[in-house]
């Protein structure tokens, strides 16, 4: 079927591969379709519930049909659509959803049972009787999910993941991206022009036009030539975007070996983040079928499809077409089949005023309502004023119109506007912000019109980032309008095809509306349409045409389904590269970790991040031994300790001080320039939701620090503050924790370290306990806070993250040098035990400010968010469980987190339970084991026994209640 001398891949090396066990020889730069179909093979799959015989549909990633497994064991790829699919020397394919062979299929005897599994039939079905689910209709249907299957082995590839940033990001190289690049990149901003094909150009290699008196194909060439000579420009093939997210970032996916034999070396696929400043959606349109009776005949593919077949790879899809159409450009798929000498059975176009041709009849007015065979299309029956006619043909190319690929810019809940005109769904402009659509992606349609839309839509988004874009002379190209008249279903008996992936016909929406599932999105799930792998990229306007009709609403009053990333499946090997043999589990490293590493540390994980345990020396057996000896030397000495963790927010603007207010329980609009304060957050409902420290930078300007745990909640309660109950305020705020490395120096010699290292001295006048300020270090600008969370002398320094290791090893190294060094976790839990501070184990979202002694910062002076339900009376009786010190009353007696409370002489159970252990330490200052709990009358208790019980550990010990603050409980350490 190959046409010698036509298509982009004449000439090209002969190539050998495999399908389903069979030899087949293809051309460089095929795909599986088009070197299938080259070699006169249409049956490429089996649909999900009836197993009917599919052929290849479209020429894209729309494609539902023809979905193949790539390779064998370890490297099993399945759901790989055959119309992206490269072929290369030894690829092997095989079919799905089929058994034991896709020309033999067992399971095709569903079809015959089709009137039993009609919309919803599942939800009818399996209801009874109820001891069946779990024996019988669970383990069927799981069974019968899924098309293709994974090898059940571990996954041998390797994946990779990226990040890049860009002034313009261009997604789509078609006529209209092309131009958009273009005019960026001569303007010089930083671009990233973005394709999923293997080559770009888009559209334009699929057709016959010219574009400046040069063919289509050729003058995408000349532009990628000169792009590619620009230094700021990046061209991405076989490069996928498929999510559009907040603050100007999108993922995409780029499939880097997918094209070649595996050799291990190579990843298969690249995960991208790229964060652009604007972007533009030149994403092009899909080609919608029109469903009639046994329209899924392999064969039946839409006429854009046939024409890049044709074009692109000089493939003639059957030996005989016919073409159906309601709109002017189908009318080109016939008119290049007959310049390429492939035989035109027919023109059927449903308007009466289509246009009339001499090279092929044309049947005007009339529309194709049946198509015959099984394995592949052998005739059609033409329904025409006059009645029906059958014409033999082995190819239908059919066209409904074209669906702008609206997908990237409802992705933030948007939703498209309806235009009459073009009977299609575009994008509503600001519905991403930063975003435009241009071209066919926008509703534009003709060539010239693309290559426009492409330079303005650049020139909008770079004049906003203050570039100039020099004028560009646009080329002369195709400029006929779009001319179309609707035609979503043809009327008539039989099942007509809206989903062909999930066997999703006409009656079954019907069936769905009279069933009251009249809204779109129940419609979606009771039928199942859309569900598939295209996620309805070919099925879905056709059927919100149909339910719009059934219900008798206009289409955008039925409006659409929700669009939802991905654009494109993407493999979790893909997101999760990186963390292979990990649970696919985010791991989040301090700048400190490669250093941490080399001593041998072993690692905790605190929230998302892994923090040293505690750091062994050479004759320590066991973890406590190195734990007493980095408490004594923050103690006696001083210790350094990465505190990088910590949620670091830059909170600037007039009203900073004015959101702080509200979302801490005490003041800091009145805090001083230079200065920390300690502060309370509550949650709506009164309870603790978070601690740290804030510092006045500036003005204006405040950075708040939050546990390490807190600190993505701490955004969010942030941004639910200014979004829904200030949001006149002004304000700005974001997250700075990976900007900036922190590290804690403790101990009475701390400042003696921090004078050896930065460019300016100290001294306790001039930098008071919590006092905050810029400082250097050989030049390099840091902040330090004057802020202990050990109870001793301490500092905390940061320094831009690329210095944070460089600074962990300068500091350890002189601290080494006067008897301190680094200590981790265990450490530093035992010191603030030590000296009472809370963590999350006390705050843990169930205790109150007055629950942890800090009624008293509450202020009276002003609002807060959540104080009127801490105010309830039940919030601050005196019996609540209340903040307290514990220790053992004979030495040795062993103490453990989440122990149970109980009066001595009780009995233990739940009626006489009078509060629970949170933290508990051995405390090498102390000598013994010490514990911070929450006991009822606690504050009033000081002095008096309670009884420790841990059934689970089997500890049973008399305790003392005393005060939290077991150190230097008048924090002259700390001040002084």
């Amino acid at each position: 079927m190959r046409i010698a001398g036509k298509g982009l891949t004449a000439g090209a090396a002969s190539v050998s591969f495999r399908f389903d066990g069979r030899d087949y020889m293809g051309l460089e730069g095929d795909t599986l379709a088009s070197a299938l179909l080259a070699n006169d093979v249409h049956l490429m799959g089996r649909s999900f519930k009836y197993h009917r015989p599919r052929g290849v549909l479209s020429a894209g990633s729309e494609e539902p049909n023809a979905l193949v497994t790539i390779g064998s064991g370890t490297n099993r790829e399945p759901n790989m659509r055959a119309t992206v699919q490269e072929i290369f020397e030894g690829l092997e394919a095989s079919s799905q959803n089929r058994w034991p062979s896709l020309d033999l299929d067992v399971m095709s005897v569903n079809d015959l049972a089709a009137p039993f599994f009609g919309a919803g039939f599942y939800y009818k079905t399996f209801m009874w009787p109820a001891a069946f689910w779990e024996k019988i209709y669970e383990p069927m249907i799981r069974r019968a999910a899924g098309l293709g299957a994974l090898s059940g082995e571990a996954d041998s590839d390797r994946y990779e993941k990226a990040y890049a940033f860009c002034d313009l990001l261009v997604i789509g190289a078609g006529p209209t991206g092309l131009m958009a690049a273009l005019a960026a990149g001569r303007a010089g901003a930083d671009v990233i022009l973005a394709d999923e094909d293997s080559r770009m150009g888009g559209r334009l290699l699929a057709e016959s036009e010219t574009v400046d008196d040069m063919a289509g194909s050729d003058w995408a060439e000349s532009i990628l030539a000169e792009l590619r000579s620009m230094d700021n420009v990046r061209l991405m093939t076989r490069t996928s975007v498929v999510g559009a997210y907040d603050q100007g970032t999108y993922a995409a996916l780029e499939k880097v070996t997918h094209h070649k034999a595996r050799t291990g070396k190579a990843p298969l696929e690249c995960f991208w983040r790229i964060v652009a400043k604007r972007a533009v959606l030149a994403a092009g349109a899909i080609e919608r079928p029109v469903a009639f009776r046994n329209n899924d005949r392999p064969g039946i593919m839409t006429a854009g499809a046939v024409r890049a077949y044709l074009n692109r790879w000089g493939v003639a899809p059957g030996r005989r077409v016919t073409v159906f159409a309601n709109n002017d450009q189908a009318h080109r798929t016939a008119q290049d089949l007959v310049a390429a000498g492939v035989h035109v059975a027919a023109l059927i176009d449903s308007r009466h005023d289509a246009p009339q041709s001499n090279m092929f009849p044309v049947y005007r007015g009339a529309q194709v309502c049946d198509a015959g065979g099984r394995k592949r299309v052998e005739s059609i029956t033409v329904r025409t004023v006059s009645g029906t006619e059958k014409i033999l043909t082995d190819c239908l190319a059919m066209s409904g119109g074209w669906n702008p690929n609206v997908h990237l810019t409802c992705h933030q809940n948007g939703r498209p506007i309806w235009r009459a005109d073009i009977a299609a769904f575009v994008p509503k402009p600001g519905m991403i912000p930063g975003l435009s659509a241009a071209g066919a992606a926008n509703g534009t349609f003709s060539t010239a019109a693309c290559l426009g839309e492409g330079v303005a839509a650049a020139r909008t988004a770079l004049d906003d980032l203050g570039y100039s874009v020099p004028e560009i002379t646009l080329p002369r190209a195709e400029d006929a309008p779009y001319a179309m008249s609707p035609l979503w279903a043809v009327p008539g008996k039989g099942r007509a095809w809206l989903d062909f992936q999930n066997d999703v016909t006409v009656k079954d929406v019907k069936q769905a509306a009279m069933e009251n599932f009249r809204s779109v999105e129940h419609m979606k799930r009771y039928t199942t349409l859309g569900m598939a792998t295209d996620q309805g990229k070919s099925s879905n306007m056709g059927a919100l045409a149909v339910l719009a009709d059934a219900t008798g609403r206009a289409i955008p009053e039925t409006g659409t389904t929700t669009f939802r990333p991905p654009f494109n499946p993407v493999s979790l090997a893909a997101m999760g590269a990186g963390a292979e043999g990990k649970g696919f589990k985010p791991e989040r490293f301090t700048t400190s970790h490669a250093a941490t590493v080399a001593r041998g540390a072993p690692f905790i994980e605190a929230g998302l991040w892994y923090r040293p345990s505690y750091f062994p020396q050479s004759g320590e057996a066991t973890w406590q031994q190195s734990c007493n000896r980095e408490v004594n030397m923050v103690r006696n000495a001083v210790g350094v300790c990465d505190v990088s963790t910590l949620g670091k927010i830059d909170i600037q603007g007039p009203d900073a001080g004015k959101l702080l207010d509200y979302a801490y329980t005490n003041m800091f609009s009145t805090l001083k320039i230079g200065r920390v304060r300690y502060g309370l957050m509550l949650r709506e409902d009164g309870f603790v939701m978070d601690d740290g420290t804030t510092a006045r930078l500036g003005e204006h300007h405040y950075v708040m620090t939050t546990t390490t745990a807190a600190a993505g909640e701490v955004m969010k309660h942030l941004e639910y503050i200014t979004q829904a109950l200030r949001p006149e305020w002004d304000v700005r705020f974001t997250s700075v924790t990976e900007q900036w490395a922190q590290f804690a120096v403790a101990g009475p010699k701390a400042r003696d370290v921090l004078n050896d290292l930065m460019d300016t001295t100290i001294d306790n006048d001039s930098f008071p306990y919590m006092s905050c300020g810029a400082v250097a270090i050989g030049g390099v600008n840091a902040r330090l806070f004057r802020i202990s969370f050990s109870g001793e002398h301490a500092y905390e320094i940061a320094v831009p993250s690329r210095f944070g290791d460089s600074l962990f090893r300068e500091l350890t190294s002189r601290a080494e040098a006067i008897g301190g060094g680094p200590y981790g976790m265990e450490a530093l839990n035992v010191l603030r035990i030590e000296k009472g501070f809370i963590t999350h184990a006390e705050i843990h979202g169930r205790t109150t400010a007055f629950d942890v002694g800090m009624q008293g910062m509450v202020s009276k002076k002003k609002e807060c968010l959540g104080k009127p339900m801490a105010q309830r009376p039940g919030l601050s009786e005196a019996d609540r469980e209340r903040l307290v010190g514990l220790k053992p009353v004979e030495s040795g007696g062993e103490l453990t987190a989440g122990a149970h409370l109980f009066t001595p002489g009780d009995t233990v159970e739940r009626v006489n339970d009078q509060g629970y252990v949170t933290s508990v330490g051995h405390s090498p200052t102390l000598g013994h084991m010490i514990a911070l709990g929450f006991l009822k009358n606690g504050p009033e208790r000081m002095g008096q026994q309670v009884r420790l019980v841990d059934h689970l550990r089997g500890v049973d010990t008399l305790c003392e209640v005393v005060n939290p603050v077991f150190f230097d409980p008048e924090g002259g350490r700390l001040r002084g």
